[in-house]
């Protein structure tokens, strides 16, 4: 191995000491850290300008992590403006969420700016801008892969209600690919009031959801600056979402399943309503 500083050894040591406590949300809240484990996310984070509070790397795989980030995206980690800091196997092992460590925890610090807090009634629509809607969609895996699929279908902005899953969980940004990285994202109080503020900005809103006014999807025809709503992976959109949006859709099946996983449905509803604009 060719560091030669100081490893870290105990688990008391600070660094430690924090990167294990941002596996708890109120903790990532209250500090404005987060953490994800692997190579690639960490590289997909400093090529996107992620603020990086620091990185820790596994004794053992410190030459592998740095020559792999250089292999796949020439990053320099030794050159980076942030810390690095090296634990002992035992010290990282303990606190990676993986079940296969590949050697690096990175620790980054919120997006303020891209990624904010507003109220419903604050939300307003830019010109062009493609925006999708989630309402208590709870799996951090079905987030995670709905803004990948989001940034692969041109969506630019995607507005969270509060009790979806953090973005900043690490499942989500796993999920996701690294897509929460640059992706804006607005978690707001109220969805309803968010998709009142949209109608008044000139868009029509649509929900996903099969009740006695649902349109099959494909026998309607969207414009451009039509949003789409998407809901809770058991129990859907709530009455007072439903009522606020303009119309409702839904995804004609065979009957042979009830329903399609969230993260499937949202793929689905994107192609129609932006995937075939590009």
């Amino acid at each position: 191995m060719s560091y030669r500083g100081e490893i870290i050894t105990s688990s008391q040591n600070k660094y430690v000491s924090l990167t294990r406590a941002l596996s708890d949300r109120k903790q990532r809240q209250k500090s404005s850290l987060y953490r994800f484990d692997g190579v690639k996310l960490m590289c997909e984070a400093i090529v996107k300008g992620v603020g990086i509070d620091f990185l820790m790397l596994k004794e053992s795989a410190y030459d592998a992590v740095i020559s792999r980030a250089y292999e796949l995206y020439s990053v320099n980690i030794e050159s980076g403006n942030f810390r690095v800091v090296v634990a002992s196997d035992g010290v990282f092992d303990k606190i990676s969420e993986e079940n296969a460590p590949e050697g690096v925890i990175t620790v980054a610090r919120y997006d303020a700016e891209r990624h904010r807090a507003l109220s419903g009634s604050d939300v307003a629509a830019e010109d062009g801008e493609n925006i999708l809607l989630l309402e208590s969609v709870r799996d951090p895996g079905n987030v995670g892969a709905i803004l990948r699929t989001a940034a692969a279908f041109a969506v630019d902005r995607v507005i969270i209600g509060k009790d979806c899953a953090d973005i900043y969980n690490s499942k989500t940004l796993r999920a996701s690919m690294g897509s929460v990285f640059s992706m804006k994202i607005d978690r707001v109080d109220s969805i309803p009031d968010a998709v009142s503020s949209l109608q008044a900005s000139g868009r029509r809103v649509f929900a996903a959801a099969l009740d006695e006014r649902a349109v099959r999807l494909g026998e309607t025809e969207f414009q451009s600056g039509d949003c789409v709503v998407i809901g809770n992976e058991g129990h859907g959109l709530t009455d007072e979402t439903l009522k606020a949006c303009d119309a409702t859709v839904y995804i004609p099946m065979s009957g042979k399943v009830e329903s399609l996983n969230a993260a499937v449905a949202a793929s689905v509803l994107m192609w129609e309503f932006f995937g075939k604009q590009k």
